[in-house]
């Protein structure tokens, strides 16, 4: 099904042939592939090792906007300098915070009036959907304040970032990055009918993840395959990359492209893509679409995959992997109550499925499930479905061919567009249950549930047809190839685009009007001033995760806390609220001895009252083994900044872009080698002398001394490659400060 080769490799003629057995220069056959041209065509820097790249437009949603526009502002924004579309697919249950909802999205229409920018209202379309239709092409660059912005199906290559990287372009600054490998992904085959773009990406996801085989690269979609497969397909398969840890991914172009983009009004976009004779990547992934078998992905992570198959034989011992899992990834005292006893028959059975958002919520997808369904009802029992179309016109298109009708017909219901269950704000399972669903993410309590109060919900990835599959049986796992009288897709969609909804949408690229005020609801806040760095630091423990992986969900839960997502202060009180529910008040406890440092007060605490406090400021950091996998959200890093983190500790980073948010609010990027051995804890301190001077400098390793008890050890701390405006970011205390500096 899928094969990979860890090696640099040549595609000439057709075939793939090892660089160890060629003569060709790895370095000329980069510039034969698709990213490089791309990546060459943006960069303002001269130099194809050192990238300083301008995108062509940028995207946020309403979780981010406002902090993204609030930072550019203090920071001397006056214009947008090129396109900004700020959709408000994000919108969060109005009852946690009053008007605080509609109260951002009246601040971004109003933001797009002064400064000149595109405004998409609620319910017109999720983020990536209106990005396909209106803004993705060939050759093109486009970065998101949302992880899963990734168009490259189209021949974009689209980057998902914190805030603080829109920011920077906002202000005509760069995105800097060095040359990023690029992994070829060949496809071949026809994927089998029942077999949908979700069981490629979970299949993909599966074999790459925990290896890191494309982690920070960019994934390059060529071969015979690709024009086996209609646009939704490839862009169901394409959003789903960023779980895979990639930095991007491109794909090559052809007439179908060409088709889609026609049909919705923009031929223009059009640039045929694909990769030169002797392209070189540095690994490939071989993907045989006709092998690849329905899938699914258990809680609490895209990459615990399995073929349905594989699990339907399988079921008690995976199930009780997945109960032993919820313990620990949950951070339980208490076992809640086992999945096998869902088990009915020799068959586990759901209780809710979902197809929704930039994977899920395609005109295809949906079409596929409907035809499925045939309108058999789904009978009174607890299952229930939901289906959210990606935009309106994807709604009115299903309504005109009769695809909606067959879907309520069922049973099920259908929303506007609104990516709530993606992030937990959306059909939030009951208490015990057990969601699949055609969406991007299933880590621990992203479907909305609250460990803490007792609250445990169960969520699966599959496709829509698969879904649609066990909607028939009662929610049973079924595999859409189970089902009789299936045909093969068509790699060409018949679809209209009419995109009459979009008339409320408010056009201003390039308009600004400087005369048209800001309007701010009573929650829009603005950032807390930050300090510069010190000349030394001494660091307290505040948390400390020995997880292999943590999520931006873990580091700031989404859901209902997104309501406060404009208010610095209110939203860091939720920062690791599930995971680690003391931390909050630990690194306000720190940031408190911070605050009386500044005012001259000696410190009550023995340990810190034998430092010097004009010289020697006080934070608190964050440990974990490998933080940062998700969400682009900023808040993940800026909420522990807010709280008085001044670092992270880790073995490593999951993304760079958690580590960009880090490096951008201020924070320093700390790694330590075999993290583990020390057994750091909350309360130790890690003091790190001369730090000013080490950032001043070309440092990337810093000799610091780790506090435990009446023990000191000393150890190394590796802040890793930082450009020399990164070191100033740091050195100034945060973005904000280094940009009002000038």
């Amino acid at each position: 099904m899928i094969t990979i080769r860890n090696e640099g490799v040549f595609y000439r003629n057709g075939t793939v042939t090892p660089a160890a057995q060629c003569a060709l220069d790895p370095r000329e056959g980069r510039r034969r592939t698709m990213t490089y041209g791309i990546l060459t065509a943006h960069n303002t820097s001269g130099d194809d090792r050192q990238l300083k790249l301008r995108f062509d437009a940028m995207a946020s949603h309403d979780i981010t906007y406002v902090g993204i526009i609030q930072t550019a502002r203090a920071s001397g924004l006056e214009r947008f300098p090129l396109p900004y579309v700020l959709t408000n697919c994000h919108n969060s249950l109005c009852a946690v915070g009053g008007t605080i909802n509609e109260d951002d999205h009246v601040f971004g229409l109003s933001a797009a009036k002064r400064y000149g920018g595109e405004f998409v209202p609620a319910h017109q379309s999720v983020i990536h959907s209106y990005m396909r239709e209106m803004y993705a092409g060939g050759g093109r660059m486009i970065l998101g304040s949302d992880s899963h912005t990734r168009y490259g199906a189209f021949g974009t290559l689209a980057i998902g970032e914190g805030g603080p990287e829109l920011v920077k372009q906002l202000l005509n600054k760069t995105y800097d990055i060095a040359y990023p490998r690029v992994v070829g992904v060949r496809l071949s085959g026809r994927p089998r009918p029942g077999v949908g773009p979700q069981d490629v990406a979970l299949a993909i996801i599966g074999a790459t993840f925990r290896a890191g085989t494309v982690k920070n690269s960019v994934m390059e979609f060529f071969g015979d395959g690709v024009g086996q497969l209609a646009m939704d397909y490839r862009c169901g398969i394409d959003v789903m990359t960023t779980e895979t840890g990639c930095l991007s991914s491109v794909w090559q172009t052809d007439e179908t492209v060409r088709h889609w983009l026609t049909v919705h009004g923009r031929a223009e976009a059009y640039r045929e893509l694909a990769p030169l004779d002797g392209a070189y990547y540095d690994a490939l992934i071989e993907v045989a679409l006709d092998r690849v078998e329905p899938m699914i992905a258990l809680p609490f992570h895209p990459s615990n995959a399995y073929t349905i198959r594989e699990f339907n034989e399988n079921l008690e011992d995976i199930l009780h992997g997945v109960d032993k899992n919820t313990v620990s990834a949950l951070g339980l005292h208490n076992a809640p109550d086992s999945l096998l006893k869902k088990l009915r028959n020799g068959k586990f059975y759901a209780d809710q499925g979902v197809i929704a958002g930039c994977s899920g919520g395609t005109f295809q997808n949906l079409t596929m499930a409907a035809q499925l369904l045939g309108g058999k009802p789904l009978g009174n029992g607890a299952f229930s479905l939901s289906c959210y179309p990606a935009s309106q016109p994807v709604m009115m298109e299903l309504l005109r061919t009769g695809a909606l009708t067959k879907l309520m017909a069922s049973g099920a219901s259908v929303r506007s567009a609104f990516c709530g269950p993606c992030f937990g704000a959306g059909d939030v399972p009951s208490n015990g249950a057990f969601s699949i669903r055609h969406t991007t993410r299933n880590f621990p309590n992203r479907e909305g549930s609250k460990p803490a109060e007792g609250q445990v919900a169960y969520v699966a990835l599959m496709d829509s047809r698969s879904i649609a599959a066990s909607a028939l049986n009662g929610g049973a796992i079924t595999p859409a190839t189970a089902l009789e009288g299936l045909l093969p897709e068509p790699a060409e969609t018949e679809y209209r685009f009419d995109d009459t909804p979009y008339r409320r949408v408010y056009h201003g690229v390039g308009k600004p009007d400087p005369s048209q005020p800001l309007v701010y609801g009573p929650n829009i806040a603005d950032w807390p001033a930050q300090i510069a760095l010190p000349q030394n630091l001494c660091i307290t423990v505040a948390s400390a995760i020995y997880d292999p992986v943590t999520t931006t969900d873990e580091l700031i839960p989404s859901g209902e806390t997104s309501s406060y997502r404009s208010n610095p202060l209110r939203l860091s009180e939720f920062a690791l609220s599930r995971k680690d529910p003391g931390y909050v008040g630990r690194a306000k406890a720190v940031r408190a001895a911070e605050e009386r440092r500044r005012a001259g007060q000696l410190s009550d605490d023995p340990a810190l009252a034998q430092l010097d406090p004009k010289t020697t400021g006080f934070g608190s950091a964050v440990m974990a083994l490998r933080p940062g996998d998700g969400s682009a959200r900023e808040q993940a890093a800026s909420c522990q900044r807010v709280l008085g983190g001044v670092a992270n500790l880790c073995e490593e980073y999951a993304t760079k872009r958690y580590r960009s948010n880090v490096i951008n609010w201020g924070m320093l990027p700390f790694t330590i080698e075999n993290i583990a051995q020390y057994h750091i804890g909350v309360g130790d301190r890690v003091y790190v002398p001369d730090i000013r001077a080490a950032l001043e400098g070309e440092a990337e390793c810093v000799p610091a001394q780790l506090w435990q008890g009446d023990t000191r050890t000393d150890i190394t701390l590796h802040l890793g490659t930082l450009t020399r405006e990164e070191r100033d970011i740091i050195l100034a205390g945060c973005l904000i400060n280094y940009y009002a500096k000038g």
